[in-house]
């Protein structure tokens, strides 16, 4: 016989699942015996669980699970992810995590006894609580296979949130050697190139240094999911690069690029998905300038759809772009001629630009990421195909590595040849080698 205390134990949980039983019978919406059935099955599998007896928990979690469950697909997951009780199996683990991710319950009212969906303002409406920020982030995350460790680990990282509901985007690096083949021009706001006195070509004519700074801050937001019921999230983001000439007399900052952006990702089917590797349909709109004035002045405006796909360890994104068109400045602007309208030269005149930068940057890129243990190796891959007569592009290659075993501090080293990589040198091709940490990873 057991003792008093376990008398007494028993006695009490034998009473709270009585109570759990008859909440569920009373609250229930037909109140049926099954519901109660439900409850009581539910109660054993979390017994079964929590006393480390997963044989029996297991057939009762299966079961909850394919009614609907979100716990039990929780419970189902772990224990495949964690070898409770079973083999470690990350196909399954992945296929619960994401039926318990798209099982959610959105927005809903009820009226009568029919549950309907909500007005498209009310939906706009909840978009502000910071639950619903998660759900689609859960959601989108729950699109990543986690077959292997290494993309296992990637997504857990995903899953931390971050500060004011910002997280990052692109990644995130500072990189204090950035060694370019050839110094770079220094193109005046008030006097075009091909207007430079011998002596200005001298003085002015290129940064006394090869080597700078470079960083990047890229940040993004969530703002929507599941607005339009298709389990699409809506995001807003921030990027920032910086080429600082840190090494030379003055230390300027020679070009800085703003990049902000506002995208939606639809998730695919599951049968698109298994077929393809085909993870979501991403568009989106991206401003990009510089904030400079008059000769420097460079910006462009872009809709995107990329495509996102993953196969175990192995992510590609591949974008398209079409540039929204500007007006074009005076006939003769971007030769330094003068305004035939008033007889003067004016370098801040509204226009275009950068008229032929699609000449240089094409019409789209290939992103490519690879794991590999503690390693992430990425590729940027751009091609214009001929257009402009002449046929130009560029190609990134990125390295990091855990500093120290860090989980959000890396080494990080890339290489870049071609044409596009700052806006200001969009039609200058730039050779480098750049060395220093990153502080996210980027992922499509």
């Amino acid at each position: 016989m057991g003792s008093r205390e376990s008398r007494v134990e028993t006695r009490h949980s034998k009473v709270m699942k009585g109570v759990i039983i008859v909440i569920a019978l009373l609250f229930s919406p037909v109140g049926s015996i099954a519901d109660a059935y439900n409850a009581q099955e539910y109660l054993d599998s979390e017994r079964y669980f929590n006393e480390q007896r997963y044989a029996k928990a297991l057939p009762l979690l299966e079961e909850e699970a394919k009614k609907g469950s979100k716990p039990a697909m929780y419970r189902l997951a772990s224990m495949y992810e964690n070898g409770l009780g079973v083999e470690v199996d990350y196909k399954k683990s992945s296929h619960w995590y994401k039926e318990a991710a798209s099982s959610y319950s959105y927005v809903n009212t009820m009226q009568g006894s029919a549950e309907v969906k909500a007005s498209f303002m009310t939906q706009i409406a909840s978009e502000i609580d910071s639950s619903t920020d998660k759900e689609g982030e859960a959601f989108a995350i729950a699109k990543m296979d986690t077959n292997t460790p290494e993309t296992k680990k990637l997504a857990d990282s995903f899953y931390s949130g971050g500060f004011f509901g910002l997280q990052p985007y692109d990644t995130n690096y500072v990189l204090p050697i950035s060694y370019a083949t050839e110094k770079y021009p220094n193109v005046l706001a008030d006097t075009n190139r091909n207007n430079f006195t011998p002596q200005q070509l001298e003085q002015y004519g290129h940064y006394d240094n090869n080597v700078e700074v470079e960083f990047q801050i890229s940040l993004k937001k969530p703002l929507t999911y599941d607005l339009f019921g298709w389990n699409e999230y809506i995001t807003a983001a921030y990027t920032q690069k910086v080429w600082w000439q840190l090494y030379s007399d003055s230390g300027p900052f020679r070009e800085t690029n703003y990049l902000p952006e506002v995208f939606m990702n639809i998730p695919t089917s599951e049968s698109v998905d298994l077929a393809s590797g085909l993870k979501a349909v991403k568009f989106g709109f991206l401003h990009e300038s510089n904030g400079r004035e008059g000769y420097r002045s460079r910006s462009w405006n872009r809709l995107y759809l990329t495509g996102l796909w993953q196969w175990d360890n192995l992510f590609l994104a591949s974008r398209i772009w079409h540039r929204i068109s500007e007006d074009e400045k005076y006939e003769g602007y971007y030769e330094g001629e003068v305004d035939p309208a008033t007889g003067e030269e004016d370098n801040n005149f509204l226009g275009d630009d950068n008229p032929n930068i699609e000449d240089y940057l094409g019409y789209g890129d290939i992103k490519i990421d690879y794991l590999y243990k503690e390693h992430q190796i990425g590729s940027l891959l751009r091609y214009n195909f001929g257009s402009g007569g002449s046929q130009r592009g560029a190609v990134e290659v990125d390295w990091s590595y855990p500093f120290f075993d860090s989980e959000n501090t890396f080494w990080y080293a890339k290489v870049f040849s071609g044409y596009g990589e700052s806006l200001i040198d969009y039609d200058r091709s730039v050779t480098k080698t750049s060395f220093g940490f990153s502080f996210s990873r980027g992922l499509y």
